[in-house]
């Protein structure tokens, strides 16, 4: 069967769209794909828009349906533009903009920062069309649970530690354990503890953990 017969019916609005990030979409990808046999796939083969970069991202994923294959891509992005999205974690557009970086070496950061954010975010945070085929929608294999934070929707609250971890040098597994005390919807407040403990030894990040 041509890969085509599988394409995905596509909104009016979202035509031009890649279904993994929403930039234009240059190709299509199509899962189960000829590079990854997949014994296991709860869903027929289906074609998507993508972007080339999604495109690239994707045909590496080794998994067992489009949901998770958009879930590796969330991931490759993340890391890709990690940069870009801690704009959003150490600076305010406000505080961006009185910066004082005119004229200076900085000035082109100034300029392009908060949108290089703002491309990034929703890029990560997008989340594709229904996926309909021959007029059925296709039943959403619930995976895993996405996690909302700050603005940003991360594929899971894994890549929330990880990326809060990495930008501000915390203690993952102590990130982890706080959250497992205080609950995931204080995730603010478990970034915070976390970073007062920043170089602390292990016998008082297990003090703090028992204060809790």
């Amino acid at each position: 069967m041509h890969e085509n017969d599988n394409f995905i019916e596509v909104p009016f609005e979202s035509r031009h769209q890649c279904w993994f990030c929403a930039e234009p979409a240059a190709s299509h990808f199509t899962f189960p794909h000829q590079y990854h046999l997949v014994f296991n796939c709860q869903h027929p083969t289906l074609t998507v828009p993508s972007c080339l970069e999604c495109l690239n991202a994707a045909l590496k994923a080794k998994v067992r349906n489009i949901w998770q294959v958009d879930q590796y891509v969330k991931k490759f992005l993340i890391k890709k533009y990690r940069k870009d999205l801690a704009i959003g974690l150490n600076w305010t557009q406000e505080e961006l903009a009185n910066s004082g970086f005119e004229g200076g070496s900085f000035s082109g950061f100034q300029k392009s920062a908060w949108f290089m954010y703002e491309v990034a975010k929703e890029r990560v945070s997008f989340r594709g069309w229904p996926l309909v085929l021959d007029g059925i929608e296709i039943e959403k294999d619930d995976c895993s649970d996405s996690f909302k934070f700050d603005g940003v929707c991360y594929p899971s609250i894994e890549e929330a530690i990880d990326h809060y971890s990495e930008n501000f040098r915390l203690d993952a597994m102590f990130l982890r354990q706080v959250l497992a005390k205080i609950g995931t919807e204080k995730f603010a407040q478990a970034v915070r503890i976390c970073r007062l403990y920043i170089g602390a030894t292990p016998d008082e990040k297990s003090r703090a953990l028992r204060d809790l």
